[in-house]
């Protein structure tokens, strides 16, 4: 008797302390994003005026652009540089960055994208894409580009980044034109990547896409576009791994946030997946897309997402998995808790008839695995449909877990569910039957939660992080 009380004194203690050590990393991890933002101070900076620019919103600025960062990178092996861009409209077409580079915008500093296409030129399609995502072929670089890089700082102090993207929305409406739209910011295969602390509006497509890229802050930017611009997603982290998102406004006319990694047999064959995904403090709302999206372009897989204290209000859906047949791939282990929300059409949707294909060529029989989600804590007023939850034919969704959701909903119908199994517990409206057995006491090894794995990629991201800006800068 006396050896039990011993044991379950134990693990009373060992609960106590995983508890404990639970707070302790989300504190420590916080503070540690906001101490790798404002460590790095560059030895050499310049002020775009330098090379010539003019701040009137009227002269373009490429060269200007172009000729101060060639300068700079003369300094890469030196500690690194800042590039200053002082209050004015500073027009430009598509520039690339460097390694070890702080791009720096001043309070009342905008950079506005050409309206010029030609100013934006056209590169290669992603491989994990295969073509352009709206059109074959090609598609016209980011305003703000770079790809194999290292230690790149994007910040200031609220500076914007403005697209203009009015005129690309207008001939993606008009079927007019002749490649993808561009991005706003785009870094491919880039490591060590902070941007912070700045307004990024009206991008002619999605608005910052870290693609290919390991240990990216994205911290306190405000992201705008009109509610009705077609496909203007807030970020978009694509077959990047170890990605910390926080303390972020968005209002675009799509995904506040959608995780991919790549589109069909493309994706499936760069097997790049998208996979220790950190968000947290985020508020937002649109007209056409979701809060937070995995997908539709998921082939190359996604998993390990923390999503965190999310608010989202008068939007169509808050929180949505979209994949299809032909997909492939796979997502799982997704933990997402403290949602509120307000005014929302759908709060939860899995939608498995994106169809959308780059080709002729992909596999009908490439089926996605959709596995370990866990959905908790979420509040909600005026929602009018709890959940729409569709997994496929021959390919049911498992472990699908809903727990203490409580959902003022005006539909009759508030949940929809097929194809899908997993548990439920403290959800009103009640579930739908597939989800109705219990969490509790039987299956909660079954629904996802937090890892150690997990918790300790944060703290590795951050170390990565100071490691990358620390090392020896060499070309």
């Amino acid at each position: 008797m006396e050896c039990c009380r011993q044991l379950v004194v134990l693990v009373d203690v060992l609960l106590v302390l995983a508890f404990c050590g639970h707070i302790a990393w989300t504190v420590k991890a916080s503070s540690q994003c906001k101490q790798a933002l404002s460590r790095e101070i560059r030895p050499h900076s310049v002020a775009i005026t330098e090379f010539g620019a003019v701040g009137d919103g009227v002269t373009l600025n490429t060269k200007a652009f172009q000729n101060a960062i060639f300068y700079l990178n003369s300094f890469s092996d030196k500690g690194g540089a800042k590039l200053f861009v002082p209050a004015g409209r500073w027009l430009t077409g598509s520039f690339d960055l460097i390694s070890h580079l702080t791009l720096w915008l001043d309070k009342d500093a905008v950079i506005l994208g050409s309206d010029n296409p030609d100013d934006w030129p056209v590169v290669d399609p992603l491989p994990s894409y295969g073509r352009g995502v709206e059109l074959p072929g090609g598609r016209h670089r980011s305003l703000i580009y770079g790809r194999n890089l290292t230690d790149v700082i994007i910040t200031g102090d609220n500076g914007t980044i403005d697209g203009q993207g009015s005129v690309w929305w207008n001939w993606f409406k008009r079927k007019t034109l002749d490649y993808t739209r561009p991005h706003l910011v785009e870094l491919m295969n880039s490591t060590g990547v902070v941007i912070s602390n700045l307004t990024f509006s009206n991008s002619p497509f999605w608005t910052i896409h870290p693609v290919y890229c390991s240990h990216v802050i994205v911290q306190n930017v405000t992201i705008l576009a009109p509610l009705d611009s077609p496909n203007t997603d807030g970020i978009n982290p694509d077959s990047s791994n170890d990605v910390c998102i926080e303390d972020c406004y968005i209002s675009t006319g799509d995904d506040l946030i959608a995780i991919k990694s790549g589109w069909d047999e493309y994706g499936i064959s760069f097997a790049r997946p998208s996979t220790n995904i950190i968000i947290r403090r985020l508020i937002g709302h649109n007209r056409n897309g979701s809060g937070i999206a995995i997908g539709s372009e998921m082939s190359g897989g996604v998993s390990e997402v923390y999503a965190e204290n999310l608010y989202f209000f008068d939007s169509s859906t808050a929180i949505t998995i979209k994949t299809a047949r032909g997909r492939g791939g796979y997502v799982r282990n997704i933990y997402i808790l403290n949602v509120t929300l307000v005014g929302v059409d759908t709060a939860i949707r899995f939608d498995s008839t994106f169809s959308p294909h780059p080709d002729d060529f992909y596999d009908p029989n490439a089926l996605p695995v959709i596995e370990r989600i866990t959905i908790k804590d979420v509040i909600g007023n005026n929602i009018k449909v709890a959940g729409l939850l569709e997994g496929i034919e021959g390919d049911t969704f498992h472990h699908v877990c809903l727990l203490n959701i409580a959902l003022t909903v005006t539909s009759g119908s508030p949940w929809n569910c097929s194809y899908i199994q997993g548990y439920s517990a403290m959800v009103s409206p009640e579930t739908c039957e597939p989800l109705k057995e219990s969490i509790y006491p039987n299956h909660s090894s079954d629904c996802y939660h937090l890892s150690n794995h997990l918790r300790s990629s944060v703290g590795i991201l951050i170390l990565a992080i100071s490691q990358a800006q620390q090392q020896p800068h060499h070309q």
